[in-house]
């Protein structure tokens, strides 16, 4: 169901996708499919691409929603995507629904544990506006939204990352999905009159994008997605088309442009984690959006590196978004208990 309180092409919707990795019943069939995964196709998988930590809940949601309440607080509907899960801290709200996979994706392509496969479908959300912020829980609203930032009367804006260039246009089973999804759209996308490939990855931002974006990139290229629909696990040979080849589409067809922005990615696995988590708190405020990925693999429940992450959090957005049951502080938290973090975007599954 849908709470509507503005007309649909004026709103702007809000989709998450968010998975509790800590389901022992989720673990399950997750372990259960990664066996049956690895004896039809053990090479597939993509790096990093079923390791604990691409799952791992530390309270990043929790927090997204709190950035989103303060920075843009005009939003629309927020859809949050998941496997038949709920936040154990989420109050109901009219503002709010929780997606269920089974709703979007039919039967016989679930379960499913890659985001790049969940997120090729958000365009199909009832309900959805046309111009909609989609996100990944680990990105952050870092100063008050203006919506001709982000968007432009038949557009959307995007920003190039500061990773390093991509090198090539063949996918390559060693590298992260951003950088395959890069050489996979040059691949594609070659052949349109005029195209030029800029061999970067896109930031990790909160991504603006039209509902009819996705529809048209869907239509022209249905193999592609047919390709990406058909994954249980994310594969190197199959990376994301919604942060990539959607965008890049957009661009060659003059519907989106690139801007500079202030922003700022954290990596958490790093030895200066404690100096990145120290530069963005300096920085509170002068972001349009900042990305804290955890890429601390080896991290148990209790991890102090964990713990951190959470505290900083809590300093940037102490008060609870109107979603929470209660206005519960992070050291209140109860810690995760399972191992892990993936390195890369920290896109749900």
């Amino acid at each position: 169901m849908s709470f509507l309180s503005a007309p649909a092409d004026a709103r702007i919707d809000i989709v998450y996708l968010w998975v509790d990795g800590n389901d022992p019943t989720w673990r399950a069939r997750r372990h259960q499919a990664a066996r049956q995964h690895g004896a039809i196709d053990p090479g597939a998988m993509a790096l990093y691409g079923n390791v604990e930590g691409r799952f791992r809940d530390n309270d990043e949601l929790r927090y997204s929603l709190r950035a989103l309440e303060r920075h843009f607080p005009d939003h629309g509907h927020v859809y949050v995507v998941t496997d038949g899960q709920t936040p154990p801290w989420l109050r109901p709200a009219s503002g709010l629904t929780l997606v269920d996979h089974r709703e979007l994706i039919p039967a016989s392509q679930l379960p499913t544990f890659d985001s790049a496969h969940i997120e090729s479908y958000v365009h199909r959300i009832p309900g959805l506006s046309e111009r909609f912020f989609y996100f990944n829980d680990d990105v952050f609203f870092g100063a008050p939204v203006k919506i001709d930032d982000w968007f432009w009367p038949g557009g959307v804006y995007a920003t190039w990352s500061d990773d390093p260039l991509v090198e090539g246009i063949a996918l390559r089973s060693d590298e992260n999905a951003l950088e395959n999804a890069s050489r996979l759209s040059a691949q594609w996308l070659s052949g349109l009159p005029g195209y030029r490939h800029t061999p970067r990855t896109f930031a990790h931002s909160p991504r603006p994008l039209l509902k009819s974006l996705l529809q048209a990139a869907e239509a022209e290229a249905p193999g592609l997605f047919e390709r990406v629909r058909s994954t249980t696990f994310r594969t190197w040979a199959s990376p994301t088309l919604v942060s990539d080849f959607v965008l890049r589409r957009a661009l060659a067809h003059g519907q989106l442009r690139m801007r500079e922005c202030a922003h700022l990615h954290v990596t958490t696995g790093c030895d200066d984690q404690a100096q990145q988590l120290d530069a963005l708190i300096d920085a509170a405020g002068t972001l349009d959006f900042f990305c804290i990925n955890d890429t601390t693999d080896d991290a148990h429940g209790h991890d102090p590196r964990l713990a951190k992450v959470r505290a900083v959090l809590q300093r940037l957005f102490p008060l609870a978004s109107r979603f929470e049951k209660e206005p519960t502080h992070a050291a209140t938290h109860a810690p995760h208990r399972h191992p892990g973090r993936v390195r890369g975007t920290h896109q749900l599954a």
